[in-house]
């Protein structure tokens, strides 16, 4: 293999699939990249057996062929080359010989043959959407995935295509997350699968805004193609908790509060609890919502906002951070906070088909 590549080019190849690429490995080869040069482009490729990534820039190919070379490395001395042109060389033996102005590196890389065969999408189940779109739907959502690895079907978002809707939820017990896009799929293509953590966090990492995105769903794989770049990843097999039954019926209270003030004030008050307490009350009277954190051997913290409200005086705590996570995620510049009582869920929503579904928590 013998390919001229600008350092832009191989810089931002090796950046798309650097986070896939694991030390902690019995099998030496996924801790390289896969380098694939033939048609004008070089492939670049990842995997830990969980989830890969590939992606393709544009190269001049004198020699088509491939190698794997150790991912780190090769991205440290890219990172550091004087000069924008690159020739990677690769011999029969796998050096790989890097030439950029004055500099020269030989690596000791191992036969491309012996990395894991990415999977084919043949007789999967098609679906097509935006990227941003599907970018938005899991930053609304995938700040409510579990991280208790006991509990490993919650340690990934929830993707349910059914009647002709894409339901992404996440939850980790004591709050969930949910929002809905339509979507047209034949009938024949309905599913719910679970989507692990990893494979969310590099789709929020990659996904562009406006161009297409393609999804494969094969047994026990997903596959993302959003064109020079491809994530695959296994699924988490298990079955997603009945999330239906924990969204409270009517709510009989609503108040409107301005997002960014609700989060300013949650915040403060939240200055002043600790890992003992981590609670901040929410006290309403009419026309107005007192919120507040009062932790013993530290002190108290009040905000006040002008709410309209013209129920019965009452109070209840929230975990400060699950109540933040979805304010700071939202683009909405007005939240509805619905509540049934003291002792029922609270639930945010706005205009958008989406809602977050937060436990109380018992105060002294």
């Amino acid at each position: 293999m013998k390919c001229t590549i600008s350092k832009e080019a191989l810089l931002n190849g090796l950046q798309v699939v650097q986070n896939v690429v694991t030390t902690r490995t019995t099998l030496p080869i996924l801790s390289n990249a896969l380098l694939k040069a033939d048609n004008g482009k070089l492939i670049v490729a990842a995997t830990d057996l969980d989830v890969g990534i590939r992606a393709s820039v544009d190269v001049t190919v004198e020699k088509p062929g491939g190698t794997t070379l150790p991912a780190r490395r090769l991205f440290a001395i890219a990172r550091e080359l004087p000069h924008s042109e690159v020739t990677i060389e690769v011999d029969a033996k796998q050096n790989a010989l890097i030439r950029s102005g004055s500099s020269f590196f030989r690596i000791l890389g191992l036969p491309e043959e012996e990395y894991p065969a990415f999977p084919k999408t043949d007789g999967a189940k098609v679906f097509k959407m935006t990227q941003g779109t599907f970018k938005d739907m899991l930053k609304r959502t995938s700040y409510a995935m579990s991280q208790d690895e006991s509990r490993y079907v919650l340690n990934g978002v929830l993707l349910s295509f059914k009647e002709n809707k894409l339901t992404v939820v996440a939850t980790d017990g004591r709050r969930l997350a949910l929002v809905e896009q339509e979507l047209e799929f034949p009938p024949s293509n309905e599913s719910e699968v679970i989507l692990p953590t990893k494979a969310v966090n590099e789709l929020q990492r990659v996904l562009g805004g406006d161009e297409p995105l393609t999804i494969y769903l094969a047994e026990n794989q997903i596959t993302f193609d959003l064109g020079k770049i491809v994530v695959l990843s296994k699924l988490i097999d298990g079955k997603y908790p009945n999330y239906r039954q924990v969204i409270p019926a009517e709510a009989k209270e609503r108040v409107i509060v301005e997002r960014e003030l609700l989060l300013g004030a949650v915040h403060r008050v939240s200055l002043l609890s600790n890992d003992k307490s981590t609670s901040v009350k929410f006290s309403f009277g009419k026309n107005n919502l007192e919120i507040s954190a009062n932790t013993p051997d530290v002190g108290e913290a009040k905000e006040t906002l002008s709410v309209n409200y013209k129920g019965k005086d009452f109070s209840i705590a929230f975990n400060p951070y699950f109540l933040m996570d979805p304010l700071k995620n939202l683009e909405a510049d007005e939240v509805f906070f619905d509540f049934i009582d003291e002792l029922s869920p609270g639930v945010i929503k706005y205009q958008k088909p989406f809602l977050y579904v937060i436990m109380p928590m018992r105060t002294a």
